[in-house]
């Protein structure tokens, strides 16, 4: 727990939105990534554009986008936001997609929770229009990997800091050159 205390309950221990007026406006980053494991069928599938139900990937990023904004009405304490941008990004491998979602604003408070949000809507759509394929997927891996701006300053991830055997590695936010990973 930092020094400041529970931040989101009043002194009688009721819940509250902090009060961020007094906070310096700054641009602001977040970069969250999350994964959805699968049979190498359904990642083939995907990859080909061969689900029934559409373009998988196209459809998870506009949902990733739309639940970035949306942030505020799904998470009660989370301070509605002007955002300047949203990114989401997939990187397809053998036996699961990974997806990043980037966040960015110039506000009072962070976007971590947007770009959480956007990882997560982004997993589920894959995971919903993908379901005939494979009941067996399962969502996971879903991390902060960095934060810039505000008062606490540049968080990043340890990659090291293990979610697991494989950690995610890089980013793959902008143009890529690695033809290894076939990012979309």
């Amino acid at each position: 727990m930092s020094d400041r205390g529970l931040t989101h309950l009043d002194p009688l221990g009721r819940a509250r939105m902090v009060d961020v007026t007094p906070k310096d406006v700054t641009h602001r980053r977040a970069i969250a990534r999350s994964r959805v494991h699968m049979t190498p069928e359904t990642a083939s599938l995907v990859a080909r554009g061969a689900i029934s139900k559409g373009d998988v990937l196209s459809v998870a990023r506009v949902a990733g986008i739309q639940a970035a904004k949306r942030t505020s009405d799904l998470i009660p304490l989370c301070h509605p936001l002007m955002i300047g941008g949203v990114y989401v990004n997939f990187r397809i491998e053998d036996d699961f997609i990974e997806i990043e979602a980037q966040v960015e604003t110039v506000d009072r408070t962070g976007v971590e929770m947007e770009a959480l949000t956007a990882c997560s809507v982004a997993a589920l759509t894959i995971y919903d229009m993908c379901k005939s394929s494979d009941r067996s997927m399962v969502i996971g891996d879903i991390a902060l990997w960095e934060k810039t701006g505000g008062r606490s300053g540049v968080y990043r991830r340890d990659p090291d800091a293990s979610l697991g055997d494989d950690v995610l590695g890089g980013s793959f936010t902008g143009n890529s050159e690695n033809d290894e990973n076939r990012s979309v």
